[in-house]
């Protein structure tokens, strides 16, 4: 069960951490067992928005990690259910639909790819080298390594290509007068491209964490009806030996977060603190949905909330908890670096515990 569809079940389906809207059953973005890593970013094509309720890009985003052993095995699984279920429906729980269509950014230990939708129709490009960043728009130029098998006639039938010369999903498929949130998009893209260019070659976990922190670039919202809501780091190491790490900060915007080290390993302890509450009669689940509204916030939330309004009023105080929480995360690296580099090898049990005991750590700062 989907968010909006009941779609067939997998034989097997792996290990996940998400993190989503606590509403819906997809993800914005997160990891598998296997070091797969997925994000989403909404678009706005030429092709019509799907009013009807299909799968959402979140949707695709878990399904993704849920049933692909590699990048590739999930861009495949993302865009075979694409073809087949369409996506559509409201995107954000208000009464007023908010649709879109997706890209997404995937990553493994070896490879990785941008996947670009437009409707059902899809363009898919191997990043084999440097650096890639996705924003609200479309990326996805001549460098196609994959594509929807229609793609190219349905660009002909509508008459947005002739046929002639070579063929760029982005140019075809993107709006040929952009809504004015897309002009903010690309200098989004702009930023994220530059700053990672600035970094080329000597790319860190810290370097990552700066840039989703950038707020003079957009790429940190922290307003505009629109706030950064969670924020995510994969490091995955090309040495099946090493565990990859996953720095979830579970709270919103970056700046004022704490990116905390997630690893997969058997008895994994779960962490109920960042864990949403349900609720029986939900709104998002009653037809006609949105008609109510619910608090979704889960414990760390509602702390790091409280927290934010006491910094607010007192600023000297603010200053020390910031300091506070990014002497925090440094341990979590510092400790990540330690693990990977070969310099500690901690007990299974301290990696299971490992999540749950950096969430404690924050939510006693905020007392």
């Amino acid at each position: 069960q989907c968010t909006y569809l009941e779609i067939e079940q997998a034989e097997r389906t792996h290990a996940v951490v998400l993190s989503r809207p606590a509403w819906l059953w997809g993800a914005e973005m997160g990891a598998n067992e296997h070091g797969v890593c997925v994000g989403n970013e909404g678009v706005w094509t030429r092709e019509p928005l799907g009013e009807e309720e299909a799968l959402l890009g979140m949707d695709l985003v878990r399904l993704g990690l849920e049933r692909g052993s590699s990048a590739r095995e999930a861009v495949e699984v993302m865009a075979a259910l694409l073809e087949r279920y369409g996506q559509g429906g409201s995107c954000k729980e208000e009464p007023v639909p908010f649709i879109y269509h997706n890209t997404f950014l995937l990553a493994d230990r070896n490879e990785a790819w941008v996947l670009e939708t437009a409707g059902r129709y899809w363009a898919a490009q191997r990043i084999q080298e440097g650096s890639r960043n996705i924003s609200n728009q479309l990326s996805v130029g001549k460098e196609i390594t994959a594509e929807h098998a229609g793609l190219r006639q349905r660009a002909r039938s509508q008459g947005w290509w002739s046929g002639d010369g070579e063929f760029s999903f982005a140019e075809v498929f993107s709006l040929p007068h952009q809504p004015s949130r897309m002009e903010a998009a690309k200098a989004r893209y702009r930023a994220g491209k530059e700053l990672l260019r600035q970094h080329a070659g000597r790319i860190t976990a810290e370097t990552f964490m700066a840039i989703l922190r950038d707020k003079a670039s957009g790429i940190c919202v922290d307003s505009e009806g629109f706030r950064t809501a969670g924020s995510m780091v994969s490091v995955l190491p090309r040495d099946p030996a090493l565990p990859c790490v996953h720095f979830f900060t579970a709270t919103p915007d970056p700046s004022r977060s704490v990116f905390k080290p997630f690893v997969f390993v058997p008895g994994l302890k779960p962490a109920p603190q960042v864990r949403s509450p349900t609720f029986r009669d939900d709104p998002a689940k009653q037809i006609p949905r949105f008609q109510s509204t619910v608090d979704r916030r889960h414990e760390l939330y509602r702390r790091h909330q409280a927290a934010l309004e006491l910094v607010e009023r007192d600023q000297e105080r603010g200053r020390e908890l910031l300091q506070t929480l990014r002497d925090l995360e440094k341990q979590g690296l510092e400790g990540m670096n330690a693990l990977l580099g070969g310099t500690v090898a901690p007990h299974p049990e301290e990696l299971a515990d490992l999540f749950f005991d950096c969430v404690e750590a924050e939510m006693k700062f905020y007392k």
